[in-house]
């Protein structure tokens, strides 16, 4: 009799993090789970994977009974919670699964989400809410189509179970979540060896991730400085992203911030619904910390927390000069991604920053819907706007004579960044727009529109069919 090998159990799982020891975590088990109904799977993931032929079943026993897995390790951090430090942190409801190279031969983190109670659920139940995953996925999804560096989901799972959320019509339904991403070691996950003044784990730490996630470093002799530097330039281009998409995190604290740049662990997040720099998309802040406008600050302040931990290994004055480069960094980068939502690759930076500084100036003002006017400028595009800024939008008009000039502003912009473009670079516009503009914004009425169907009716389809529109 044949034995039918479940391919999700049968990769080659590496112990990177696991070898570090029972300084960084902690054995678990999972919960178990009255039901298992697969909701989401993730084949572009299976194919980053070498993967195929892998059943639903292999999903929901590797992801949702968690059969044939160990060790599974919940990973202990500490963090700045809203500006306070927090020591009682770590995994609470979640876990490390595993480890697997994709076939671009980086190492990859399989990390739940909703699997149970760990040492560091201070109480709570260590589930994760039906509607929490659904939105997790979409977000994700959401992301990587904006081509944002973020982790992705893997699986989603129904669990059976009822759960009592304050901020949920409860008892609302439950699920277990696998993301999978580069890494799940946090700002936090340093934070937490300098509260226990421990300089020697600082530094097996540090070198783990100069290994794994920074190899071009490590015969560098100035490797730690390195690494802080290339972080720095990390965050800023990741901020700089969610901005030019106009994402809001809503929970910056650094337990939330990757040791690899990576955007993860979307709550309480948010698309803008227009420009407005004091978005806030978590209904918790009450005093607009981690507001839209506000994140690049915040992460600057995440990095420049990151260096009292940092500093047992790395000098004061080479933690300044890594730091130093944020601003400058962002602004480039945050620039860059601008164009390539207007259909530019290259322009000489004075008229770049123009047309960047005129389009966020209307987009602030006239207050329209900040995605579709991405999505318009890929739709109607025409190669006779760089003849005549009159052709764009022509059928445009306000009543408003300030909003009418400053659309004015912003037309000449464009159409004189056009006329710079060599016969070559105008062909390439509407391929880049379709690039980098997908043809909606995934705000909350478009989630709301996906869920209400889920909680009325069980109907899943236009969560599936959203998903298809995301991709394509």
């Amino acid at each position: 009799m044949t034995e039918f090998v479940n391919p999700l159990l049968a990769l080659d799982y590496e112990p990177a993090f696991e070898r570090l020891g029972d300084d960084f975590s902690d054995r678990v088990s999972a919960a178990s789970f009255p039901q298992h109904i697969l909701r989401f799977r993730n084949d572009d993931i299976l194919a980053q994977l070498g993967l195929d032929a892998v059943t639903d079943e292999h999903f929901i026993e590797a992801f949702g009974k968690f059969q044939g897995r160990d060790p599974l390790l919940a990973m202990r951090y500490h963090g700045y919670q809203f500006g306070t430090y927090n020591p009682a942190l770590g995994d609470g409801r979640g876990f490390l699964y595993g480890q697997v190279r994709a076939n671009d031969g980086e190492l990859y983190d399989f990390g739940t989400k909703g699997s149970g109670t760990t040492p560091y659920s201070r109480g709570g139940d260590g589930r994760l809410t039906l509607k929490g995953g659904v939105r997790e996925v979409l977000a994700a999804e959401m992301l990587h189509r904006l081509k944002v560096r973020t982790s992705r989901c893997l699986s989603l799972i129904e669990t059976g179970e009822g759960l009592w959320r304050g901020d949920e019509p409860s008892p609302t339904r439950s699920s277990v979540m696998i993301r999978f991403s580069r890494s799940h070691i946090r700002f936090g996950t340093f934070e937490r060896l300098d509260a226990l003044n421990r300089k020697d784990l600082i530094a097996i730490l540090l070198d783990h991730v100069i290994e794994i996630y920074y190899p071009h470093l490590i015969n560098e002799r100035d490797r730690y400085a390195l690494f802080y530097a290339e972080l720095v330039e990390k965050v800023a281009d990741l901020v700089a992203q969610w901005m030019a998409a106009g994402f809001c995190h809503a929970v910056l604290n650094t337990d939330n911030m990757s040791i690899t740049g990576e955007s993860f662990d979307y709550g309480p997040y948010a698309f803008i619904p227009a420009y407005q720099p004091g978005f806030t998309a978590a209904y918790f802040d009450y005093y607009g910390r981690y507001a839209y406008a506000s994140q690049p600050e915040i992460c600057y302040w995440n990095l420049e927390m990151l260096q009292a931990p940092l500093k047992r290994v790395i000098s004061a004055e080479d933690l300044k000069s890594g730091l130093s480069k944020f601003v400058d960094r962002y602004e480039s980068s945050y620039r860059q991604r601008m164009l390539y939502r207007l259909g530019f690759d290259q322009l000489e930076q004075s008229i770049a920053a123009n047309l960047v500084y005129r389009t966020v100036q209307f987009l602030q003002a006239s207050q329209i819907d900040y995605h579709d006017f991405f999505a318009q400028i890929t739709q109607q595009f025409d190669r006779s706007w760089s003849e005549d800024a009159g052709n764009i939008f022509s059928q445009r008009e306000t009543s408003n004579t300030e909003l009418a000039t400053l659309f004015e502003n912003w037309r000449q912009s464009y159409c004189q960044a056009l006329n710079t473009l060599s016969h070559p670079e105008l062909e390439a516009v509407p391929a880049r727009l379709k690039a980098y503009n997908p043809d909606f914004g995934l705000v909350r009425s478009e989630i709301e529109a996906v869920w209400n169907p889920i909680a009325d009716d069980d109907n899943w389809q236009p969560f599936y069919d959203l998903l298809t529109r995301i991709r394509h």
